[in-house]
Order: C-alpha cells, then structure tokens, then sequence
C-alpha cells in the first residue's frame, strides 16, 4: 500500500493498524483483538459472519480492503449502546434465537441497521430478505426472526431462568453467544503465541518425491516448517481404524486432496499462510480412483497403507425373500442415489496448544472444538509419543460440527508445533482448507426391490447399496452400516434381505453427518413404499399406517421393538388432520415417515460419566462428556441438576475437559442428551447421596451394553439400538408452481427436556433435510478426486428467504429405562425430510424423484 498505517475510529475509538491485514476483519480481530465479527469465510463473504456498521451501513467487513476504509467511521457490537446490547441479548435467548451461536452476531449487525431504517414496521419477510447475506447452519431461522421481530416491536419477551427437565428456560450462555462475548477457538489469545498454518496436496493420488522448504523458512516471520520426518510418534490418527496420516512423508503417497504435506508456523497468520505457499513439492502423480462401484474390482489400492478398496460390508437375512417377491400382489424395482453433502458449520476448524509444566513434567494444554475430546486427547499423545495424562485437551464450544469434527482435522499439528517448539501455537483453517479437509454426507448409490400385498401390506424388501467413502476410514464403516440397518423405515417387513459396502476411493473423506445412513436409506424407502400406494390405490399416508412397526412387532434386522416406538404412529395420527385439509385445498402433499438410532448400539458398549461438585464459594461445577455445539447439552446438563439438586442455575457452571475420565467415544448418534442426561442425574443422586459435600467429585456413570451387533451369527432377534427416536413429516406444495409452501414436522422426542431447544433443533433439521433434498450438492471431479463447489454460496444451502413455514408439534411418547424417558432429537429432524419432498413434488408433475439433490439447477430455492 506504501503507507505505514491505516488509520480509522472503531467503536467511537480513533486507531492505526498495519496495512498488512489483507481485509478489515483481519484487522480487527488480529491486530485490534474485537473480536464478536466472526470468520466464517474470509475473504469471500458468503456467511455474513463478519458484518460490522461501516459509517452507519451493514457491510460484510472481509470483503473491505483497508484502501476504503480509512477515514471511516467502524462499530461492532462490542460498540453498540448497552440498551440495545440488552434487547438484542434479552430477544434471542427467550426466543431460542441462536443454537451455536457463531452466525449471531453478524445477524444481530444486520438487523440493528434495519431496526434504526425501519423499526416496528420491519416484517419478517423483508427482514428474511436482508438476511440473504447471511447463513446460519442451525436454526432454520425460524427463531432469529423472532428474535429480530421482538426487537422491531419493542416487545421483547422476558426471558424464563433455566429450570427443571421440561422447562423453556434459556440457553446456557445464551446472552454471551448472541453478543459475541463468549469465544470460540480462534477468538483465545496467550502471551507468545505462534501461528500455523497447512501446505495441502496438489494430487489426491500421488508419491511424494521431495519437499523443499527453504523457501518458506526464508520468509519474513517464519519460525519452523515442520513435515511427517518430524513427528516424534506415530504418523497415522482415526477414530477407528488409525489409518489416517497426520503429514505424506517424503515416499509416502497421498490418497485426496486433504492431505496434508507440511506445517508452516510463523509470527502471525498472515505470515504463515503467505509462506505456506512458498512450500515446493515434487510429486509423481498417480491415477485417481473415484468411481465407487469400480474402485470395488480395481486392481490398484486407493487408499496408501491399506490393502484393500472395501472399507466394510454390513449384510443381513430374515425369511424368504425370492419367494415373497415373486408372489406379490405388487412389487417395485428403483435405484436411488444420494449426493455428497458438506456440513458447512459456520466455524472453521481451530485448534489451541499450549505447553507448559506441571510438577517437573512436561505437559501440553489443548483447546478444541472436536466432537471426541478424550479421542483427540488419546490420538495427539500417540502422535507426540507421549503418555494420555501428558495432554489436556479442553472444550471450548463449538460453532456447529453435525459429526463434521469428529475426525481430527488441525488438532495435531497445533499441538505438534507447539511440543516441538515450547510456545503456544494457533491453528485455524480457511473455509477452503476445511471444505478439502474433514469428512463429508456419504453418497450412496441404492437399489431397492419392495412389494406388497393386495391391501398394502409389505412383504418383501431386498436392498442392495453402494457408498462412496472417500479415502480414510473416519466412521464410514458404520455409517454404512446405519443405512443397512435402517433400510426398511419404521415399518414392519416380514422378509429382508440387506447388504450396504462402504467402498475407499480418492475422493474427499466421508465420515459422520446429521442422519448417518438412515436419511440416505429412507429416502430410497419412503420412496418405494409411495410407488407401491400408488399401485394400490392408497394414499402415502394410507399406506404408512398400514404398515408402521408396533411394540412386540419384528422390525428391520430382527429386533423386537419395545414400547418406545409407539411413537412412529403417534407422530403419523399428529399430521393426518393437516394431510385431509392440504389434499381439500387442492395442494400438493408429500408424507415422510422416519426413525433414527440414538446411541452407537451394535453391540458397542457405551459408557459415559458426570462429575457434580460443589466448590468453598458456592459455584457448583457440572462436568461431563459431551461436546456442545448449538444442540444445546450443557443446557440439559444444567436443568438436570437444577432438576435433581434443586440448585440456584446462575451457580452452576458447565466443564467438559479431559481431567477427569469421563468421556468415551464421539458426541454423536443423538445420544448425548440421552448419554449426559442420565450420567449427569447419576452424579445428582451420587451427590444427594453425600449430602452435597463440598470440593468433593460426586461421580455419575450412565451405559448401555446390551445391544447387539448387526449381523451377528446364530442371533435372531438382535438389539442393533436401545432407542430410537421417530418423526412424520408433511411437505405442501402448490401444485401450479412446485413452490413448496410449508413443512409440518410432528416429532417423538420421549421426553423434551427443553422444548424450545427441541423446536429449535427440528427447525433446523428441516431446513437442512430441505437442502439436501433440493439444492445441495459437493460434488468432486472425477478425473482429479478434488471437490469443485469451493464456496459456501456454490453448496446450494437454502437462504432464509428460501425456507418455507416450519411448524413443529411436539410429540412425548417416553422410552422405557432412559433417563426422563428421553429419545433424542439431533438427527431425525431430516430423515424424513427428502422422501416427503419427492412425493409432494410427484403429485406437482407426476415425476417420480430417484436422486439428490431433486432442483440443483434451480439455485438456492425451494421453487
């Protein structure tokens, strides 16, 4: 720029920064240290995480170089007046506004600028409108223009303190996320820390010949650059199978295009990203693998280090289905495919390592934002060739994952560079680095062979189904295995026969995502089991009710259901009255029924524990396993206690950090407030039990080791899950336009511990599972193994002036033996989703839908 500085006024303050930064946002948050603007994105300005009033007007500040800015006039909401702070704190937290909280205030910039144009006369849709700068993975929006709603009218509800199981208390640090005031990873600072940042691979399949750092290290700021030959203890990290390499060392070879071949670690971020750049790699490219169904038979090996391209197969039996096919009174013969989805969190991945020393040990303190904090632990220490208790690894909440951080992304090289060099080290990745990196929604390619009775009864089901898992194994084995055993709904068929492989190609990684195989599989059910009503001559819901599983009926792979999926037909009765009267206006009506494990199941053994203690100066520290990424589990940990120990909620503080051995396994499969609630109400009846004695850890332990592995020989009523949760959902669509016009989702939850947490949780599912079933897509390049939509506006996720009315009913049908009678509800909200959109839009055109996304070509719309 030839200037020394930059000079502006930020939040009425006049200041002089390095004219560096390559945007406002890295200004502000690297040098300024304000730090409520987000980076989502940075520098594309596709999230709106970072906006900020720029002289008076919302401006997404990553987009703004330096050269328009001085002179003008910056405010944030660290600089807004304490009475607006309030309102808009006050309005979210009792309107259930935020979940994760990371796009919330950007959003709350957005709509303070249109409160000051307009104020009560701002409507919601035109609000929605300005919202199209901006995404949020969570919510759905539902509640955040509620939220900006009782702003505008100066109506702001009054928010209810955090009670007991049941209550609609507020979310744990609502007020601090909705502010920006409670930070994520990249918002912690510490005294002499460093800044790290990844050289990625060129080729997905390729031998590494050499890589020539000199360069980079010749770059002004460097510290070190650090490559595979540096790492002290083992290469390879997974939450499975440890096949995963941290760095391709020299000789080594890469298997996609997330690969990561050396860490740069410098002074500050920009310095270390522009010598990332400088890092030289010779390669001898190699051919890509990339069609699953090929890569099966193909006499080369994907994946380096592994000797076979079938990562896994999951099959089961049940009766006669040849016979029962051949003598239907219907049958249907359909292949569906399913896309690759990106979760698309609103927080890239960051990681913390700081050393320091305890006793006369060295010890390494780690924060992150990972789904398995005990799992990172083990996996870091293994990598640095040190024992567990060398590493601490700290939660920090995250701003959103949907299993997309369970996987380890940077976690071990921060915590590599900061052993290694005995600072603290930061590093956090571009949007770019994280769409490359961490695992994807499997696509899966399904062929499906049903039929039935003259009445609509189902008779036979024989499933055949294909997955794309990428290169590593992640948790693709068992996502594979989720879609076998949920591959008939929640419906009752007499003769199954399943197989679903999970094939290794060089495509991007995929792993855990919101739905795990059961949303892929019933999207392809849901589907035949509408072509067969049509053959009947039923309708959808007709034919759903005729053949809903029911307590003591055989279900899927062999399971005996309890009376927890009385559920199933509760949520279908709770939309039938919607259905008629869609159907009597003359609407386009799309019926989905679905039902999602909560817990690994398996035959896993899943244990989990909760410390409750009370400390000298009457804070009470709740501590348990689980990650908390917008789902809202540090809320239920709280109303838990509040529930159980009657205690004042302000008192209480939520810890999730690996000093104490409570954790096992990944916060997923739905099962954290179902897990945490019940080893955290343990802890409860531990501490009453002892009379709350003070500093002491009153311990809870909550397991379910009953179930049984899918599959398992010689067993023929398997337990494959302790619990499912289960939802019906209706899609109306107008039958001149497609338009799709409302979504009602009617979902058994068990018990809701916070219903407006719950609400919160489906709006978003919906909005997700409308996504994925119209717009989104990442698809990869099949001549390269590289993914091409490298944007979050080229994802195709659904706008809020996109998304349809939602309306949630709530439906409470307790599961015997867990904790309140709880089920969970992370996932379930899209199950249902895509196979209700392809029969409403089957009844606009009479097209039968077989694959995602259904209106790709039609952008970011639900018309």
């Amino acid at each position: 720029m030839g200037t020394e500085s930059v000079s502006f006024t930020v939040n009425g303050c006049p200041v002089s920064v390095s004219p560096r930064h390559p945007h406002l946002l890295s200004a502000l948050r690297d040098e300024l240290n304000i730090t409520s603007p987000k980076d989502g994105c940075s520098p594309s300005g596709q999230c709106g995480c970072c906006t900020v009033l720029i002289d008076g007007k919302a401006v997404v500040s990553c987009q703004q170089p330096l050269t328009k800015i001085a002179g003008a006039s910056i405010t944030t909401l660290e600089g807004f007046a304490d009475e607006d702070r309030q309102k808009f704190a006050s309005a979210f937290a009792a309107c259930g506004g935020l979940q994760c909280g990371f796009c919330i205030p950007g959003i709350v910039v957005r709509a303070k600028a249109q409160i000051d144009k307009k104020g009560a006369a701002l409507a919601p849709a035109d609000m929605a409108r300005h919202l199209g700068a901006h995404l949020c993975r969570c919510t759905g929006y539902v509640k955040i223009l509620e939220a900006i709603d009782a702003v505008a009218k100066n109506q702001i509800p009054t928010p209810d303190p955090c009670g007991g199981i049941g209550s609609r208390g507020i979310k744990y640090e609502a007020h601090e996320l909705t502010l920006g005031d409670r930070g994520y990873v990249d918002d912690l600072r510490f005294p002499g820390m460093l800044h790290a940042a990844l050289h990625l691979t060129a080729h997905a399949r390729a031998d590494i010949v050499s890589i020539d750092a000199s360069a980079a290290m010749a770059h002004p700021g460097v510290v070190t650059v650090l490559t595979a030959a540096d790492i002290p203890g083992d290469l390879r990290v997974g939450i499975i199978y440890k096949d995963w390499p941290v760095m391709i060392p020299v000789g080594g070879r890469t298997s996609y295009a997330g690969d990561v071949l050396a860490v740069v670690v410098a002074t500050d971020r920009i310095a270390a990203r522009e010598a990332a750049e400088l890092v030289k790699v010779e390669y001898s490219p190699l051919r890509p693998i990339t069609d699953p169904a090929s890569a099966l038979t193909d006499s080369e090996i994907a994946v380096w280090g592994t000797d076979d391209n079938v990562l896994s197969k999951s099959t089961y039996r049940r009766g006669d289905v040849d016979r029962a096919l051949a003598t239907a009174a219907h049958s249907v013969t359909e292949t569906f495919r399913t896309q690759r989805i990106e979760h698309a969190f609103l927080e890239p991945e960051s990681t913390v390592a700081v050393p320091a020393v305890r006793g006369e040990r060295r010890h390494l303190h780690v924060y992150s934002g990972g789904q398995g904090i005990w799992d990172d632990r083990n996996d870091i220490a293994r990598v640095l060739g040190i024992d567990n208790e060398s590493v601490t690894v700290e939660l920090v909440t995250n701003g959103g994952a949907f299993g997309g951080k369970e996987d380890m992304s940077n976690q071990a090289h921060a915590a590599l560079a900061a052993w290694l060099l005995d600072v603290p080290v930061k590093c956090t990745l571009s949007r770019e680095e994280s769409l490359r990196i961490h695992a994807k929604r499997h696509p899966i390619s399904m062929t499906y062979e049903a039929a039935c009775d003259a009445s609509g009864k189902l008779t036979a089901l024989r499933v055949r189904a294909i997955g794309d898992s990428g290169a590593y194994a992640s948790v693709g084995m068992k996502v594979l295995e989720r879609m076998a055993g949920h591959a008939s709904g929640p419906y009752e068929v007499p003769n199954i026969d399943v197989e679903a492989i999970a094939a290794r190609t060089n495509n991007p990684v995929c792993g855990a995502f919101r739905g795990f195989g059961a949303n892929q599989a019933q999207f392809a059910m849901e589907g035949v089991l509408d072509r067969l009503a049509e053959s009947v001559g039923i309708s959808g819901w007709e034919i759903r009710k005729r053949n809903v599983i029911r307590p003591g009926r055989v279900w899927g792979p062999g399971q005996i259901m309890d009376d927890g999926c009385l559920g199933a037909e509760l949520c279908l009765d709770a939309v039938k009255d919607d259905y008629d009267a869609a159907r009597s206006a003359g609407k386009a009506v799309g019926v989905g029924l679905g039902l999602k494990n909560s817990g690994l199941g398996n035959g896993f053994k899943e244990i989990t524990r909760a410390v409750v203690r009370f400390n000298g100066d009457g804070s009470i520290e709740v501590r348990h396993g689980w990650t908390e990424m917008g789902q809202g589990i540090n809320t239920v940990a709280l109303q838990v206690a509040v529930e159980e120990l009657g205690v004042d909620p302000t008192k209480v503080k939520v810890i999730v950090d690996t000093t104490r051995e409570l954790g096992l396994g990944q916060t997923t499969g739905s099962r954290g407030t179902l897990m945490g609630a019940g080893a955290v109400r343990a802890a409860c009846i531990a501490a009453r039990d002892a009379d709350c004695a003070p500093n002491v850890d009153h311990m809870g332990e909550y397991r379910v080791d009953w179930t049984t592995k899918l599959g398992e020989p010689g067993v023929e009523n398997p337990i494959i899950h302790s619990t499912f949760g289960y939802a019906a959902q209706l899609v109306i669509a107008d039958k001149s336009t497609g338009k799709i016009e409302r979504v009602i989702a009617a979902h058994d939850v068990g018990r809701a511990v916070n219903p407006t947490l719950c609400e919160g949780q489906i709006e978003g599912s919906v909005h997700m599972g409308l996504g994925y079933a119209l717009t989104e897509d990442f698809p990869a390049d099949p001549d390269t193994g590289f993914p091409t939509n490298m944007t979050l506006r080229s994802l195709g996720i659904l706008r809020a002036k996109d998304v349809p009315t939602i309306d949630v009913v709530l439906v409470e049908s307790p599961q015997p033996n867990s904790p309140y009678g709880i089920k969970g509800v992370g996932e379930i909200g899209l199950v249902p989703t895509a196979g209700a959109v392809a029969a409403a839009l089957h009844e606009v055109d009479g097209s039968w839908r077989t694959q995602l996304p259904m209106r790709r070509d039609n952008g970011d719309e639900t018309e």
